[in-house]
């Protein structure tokens, strides 16, 4: 009589595991939009016959503000200049790494005297090194900060030989990024750190090159789709656990839950239409 073996029970599949995520305090530099308005056009977000309200434009970003402080982060805030409307995206006003500030000079003359003003502030309030840079840069707009690197994107605002110069500068590898879209005209509207290794990004904001460089460089990285970057929801700030998030991106907030961070949504919409979201409004102070 032949035997046949019992069969062994099937073990279920162990169910993936989400990554335990850290929120790290940081310092942020904020700028009250009390002259905000929409009276040029210097990217494709901004249409002045449409009109924006500065009264609007307070409410949120002040409930922006308010979120960081709910979180735990600590915020300064720059005095806003009558006559430069777009002086609350303060993103674009420096780059803060280690102590040292590698200031920013605009391309178009509308924003010139904002790097002027964001340095002086700089100098100020305990960052006494700082350069006044040589090339046309627009700070955080284009230049994204991790642990090891500092991603750098150019195409339409920051020229290549700025990358250098901020090198120099900070003593950082910078890796050089080409935006081929015009609506994400900076960096940080197509990319995102989540934390000090990895990055969200929407591919369609890259050249082929660049896009290669980002697949090598971050395998693991959130991709977002083209409806969720449309409503600039990649201009988006973590800390590592909780990410500060257009409220209309919800399809990259669901996918940023399944990988275990917690989405903090907020509606920056009168902001937007000058091509702004939370990390425009937002400058990160980095100490040595």
């Amino acid at each position: 009589m032949t035997v046949t073996p019992a069969m062994e029970p099937t073990q279920p599949s162990a169910a993936p595991v989400t990554p335990e995520r850290t929120a790290l305090r940081r310092h942020y530099l904020m700028c009250r939009p009390e002259h905000f308005a929409v009276t040029y056009a210097i990217n494709p977000w901004m249409d002045p016959a449409a009109g924006a309200s500065a009264e609007k434009a307070v409410a949120q970003w002040e409930a922006l503000r308010q979120a960081y402080l709910a979180l735990g982060h600590e915020v300064s805030l720059i005095d806003p200049i009558a006559g430069l409307p777009d002086m609350v995206f303060a993103a674009n006003g420096a780059l803060v790494v280690g102590g040292r500030a590698y200031g920013a000079r605009f391309t178009f003359a509308e924003r010139a005297a904002e790097g002027p003003a964001y340095s002086a502030w700089l100098r100020a309030n305990g960052f006494p090194e700082v350069l006044d840079p040589e090339h046309t840069n627009e700070g955080e707009g284009d230049f994204l900060t991790l642990d090891r690197l500092i991603l750098a994107g150019t195409g339409f605002r920051t020229d290549i030989a700025a990358h250098q110069e901020a090198q120099e500068f900070l003593g950082r590898p910078v890796v050089t990024l080409r935006l081929v879209d015009p609506r994400f005209y900076h960096l940080d509207t197509a990319l995102f750190p989540l934390d000090g290794e990895n990055v969200a990004y929407f591919p369609g904001a890259f050249s082929p090159g660049s896009r290669a460089v980002l697949e090598r460089l971050f395998p693991d990285a959130v991709l977002a789709t083209e409806a969720d970057a449309a409503v600039l929801g990649l201009n988006a700030v973590s800390d590592g656990r909780n990410v500060v998030i257009n409220a209309e991106a919800t399809g990259l907030a669901e996918t940023l839950a399944e990988h275990g961070y917690n989405p903090v949504p907020v509606d920056l919409t009168e902001l937007r239409k000058a091509g702004g979201g939370p990390k425009c409004c937002t400058l990160e102070l980095r100490g040595a």
